[in-house]
């Protein structure tokens, strides 16, 4: 017998109802009305810092003895600890950058993490590097949002589920966009960088639909922009909270901006913030963002309550890791601890001295001495024009034989301080191992060059330290450009030294390397700076002091 049209409907929608039902409502593994606690501890931006400081500030060896007594503490009292990290293991400390990163992957391995966010400095090194260092962790590098542009398809892990408690937790990882940008661009051409927010969509909705998790947790290397403001960056872990539906993700756990991200009031950051003061975690659209600073100074805790499905955050701090500040004794400056010192653990201690002694075996030896210090500080190098910066672009040009030098502030990593300098000072400042390469243009195309190179922004690493030209700079482009004490002429040609990496079109430079005129000298960035310092040693950083050549309107 034939059903009626009415009859049919009425069914169809009956057995799509129960069928919808079965697939939203997937069994769960806790109780209901039974709270549970879960702590997320968190760091982010290690950037090399596997052994501590010459002060005895952090260092992975005393993290491990914090995180084992949370682990303990929380064990106790029948909760379970997540620990993640915001990403960029990689570059800053030379003892660590010349054995690509070994010891820092394999400390934290040792630690226990459970999970990482990529970050744009773990590709400064070949791919192969990236894959190795994959190897030696026994955790997922996680990202939703990298793929590989012949395939189409993810290199990387997108996410990973844990179940702590019965409670079924998915973690999503994600990298800033920036990295097609300020990636080096002979390591990442056949990388692309996808939108995150619209790659964490379509995770969650895989998730939501197939893996039915009680909780959904990011990490992250995005930054954190108060009230999403994220100006010339790409957009941050803000605008990605933002970007979904509220609740979406009940935790962000960040990176890539190296802030202690401690919130005065609604999208108000505090700036005040000092090791161990109370720190109010950021809170958007129905998730909790958070963020430990930089180099493991902190271990970020987040203590939870789950019941019935909702998570509910009942604590929050950034805890020192042997971090110090300096007071008056007796007239006299001194370094004290903020908080208990925290022992370091000595297995681990013992499993990273020897990556400490074979590095400090090659850097520590003098080559060179300063008077006064060569500023490299990221919060100013990028915004003005200093003695470092200078004396870098005149390095890398007098090398290239060139008429002028050009330096992006962000291959400045670190200042020299007055007094000996060593190898391993000037790794420090320039980590990256980039190569001295020159181009012979016309004065035409050096223009053209140098109203978009001139004009990058302040706050960015494309922000531009020059050399042996002078010019005055604004929004419109460049005018008054003097090579040599004497005007650009359009017609004659000019040579400039320019690191490999923005003559490969990083930092937004115009990529050069097609260019009649460009040649590769095979010279490593590092080498020139420690030549250059040793030829002219001592040095007295007033020398080069910027004489106002480059003048901003």
């Amino acid at each position: 017998m034939q059903l009626p049209s009415i009859q049919k409907v009425l069914l169809s929608t009956v057995l799509a109802g129960l069928v919808s039902g079965c697939a939203v409502q997937p069994e769960h593994h806790w109780k209901e009305d039974q709270t549970y606690h879960l702590t997320v501890l968190h760091t982010n931006d290690h950037h090399g810092r596997f052994w501590q400081n010459k002060y005895g500030e952090y260092g992975m060896a005393a993290r491990k003895t914090l995180v084992d007594d949370i682990r303990q503490e929380v064990a106790s009292e029948g909760g379970s600890v997540l620990l993640f990290s915001g990403g960029d293991i990689n570059t800053g400390v030379p003892e660590s950058d010349l054995q690509d990163a070994e010891p820092d992957f394999k400390g934290m391995s040792i630690i226990g993490y459970d999970a990482m966010a990529l970050g744009n400095h773990e590709f400064d090194n070949p791919l192969s590097v990236l894959l190795k260092q994959e190897k030696w962790a026994n955790f997922p590098l996680l990202s939703a949002n990298i793929y590989d542009k012949k395939t189409g398809k993810r290199l990387f892990r997108p996410y990973k589920i844990f179940e702590k408690q019965g409670i079924r937790i998915a973690v999503i990882g994600l990298t800033t966009e920036d990295t097609a940008k300020i990636g080096n661009p002979e390591y990442i051409s056949q990388i692309e960088f996808r939108d995150p927010k619209k790659e964490a969509k379509k995770v969650i909705d895989n998730l939501e639909k197939n893996e039915h998790p009680d909780l959904i947790f990011a990490v992250t290397h995005m930054g954190h922009y108060a009230n999403g403001k994220f100006g010339i960056n790409a957009p941050g872990d803000v605008s990605l909270a933002r970007s979904l539906d509220y609740g979406q993700l009940d935790m962000i756990v960040g990176g890539h901006s190296q802030d202690p991200v401690c919130m005065e009031g609604p999208n108000v950051i505090n700036h005040r913030f000092k090791p161990g003061d109370a720190c109010k975690p950021d809170f958007q659209n129905g998730t909790y963002i958070v963020q430990a600073h930089e180099w493991g100074k902190y271990v970020g805790r987040a203590d939870y309550e789950f019941r019935n499905g909702d998570l509910k955050m009942v604590s929050y701090a950034l805890v020192p890791v042997n971090l110090k500040k300096k007071v008056k004794v007796n007239g006299k400056k001194k370094r004290v601890l903020i908080q208990s010192e925290i022992p370091q653990d000595p297995a681990l201690l013992n499993f990273l001295k020897p990556y400490q002694d074979k590095g400090q075996e090659q850097l520590g030896e003098k080559i060179a001495s300063v008077k006064g210090r060569l500023e490299g500080d990221r919060h100013i190098v990028r915004f003005h024009q200093t003695n470092l910066g200078h004396l870098i672009a005149k390095a890398q040009q007098e090398k290239a034989k060139a008429d002028f030098g050009i330096m992006n502030s962000g291959g400045v990593r670190d200042s020299i301080d007055s007094g000996d300098v060593t190898y391993k000072d000037v790794l420090k400042v320039q980590p990256f191992a980039n190569q001295l390469t020159y181009v012979d243009m016309s004065g035409a195309e050096v223009l053209q060059y140098l109203n978009v190179v001139a004009t990058k922004p302040v706050d960015s690493g494309a922000y531009a330290q020059f050399s042996g030209i002078s010019m005055t700079v604004s929004a419109d482009g460049v005018s008054g450009v003097m090579i040599g004490g004497k005007p650009l002429q359009p017609e004659k040609t000019y040579r400039f030294s320019i690191p490999s990496f923005n003559a490969a079109g990083g930092d937004g430079y115009p990529k050069i390397t097609q260019h009649a005129g460009f040649v590769n000298t095979g010279f490593v960035d590092a080498d020139v700076l420690k030549e250059y310092l040793q030829n002219h040693s001592p040095l007295n950083s007033q020398a080069y002091k910027p004489d106002g050549a480059i003048v901003y309107k």
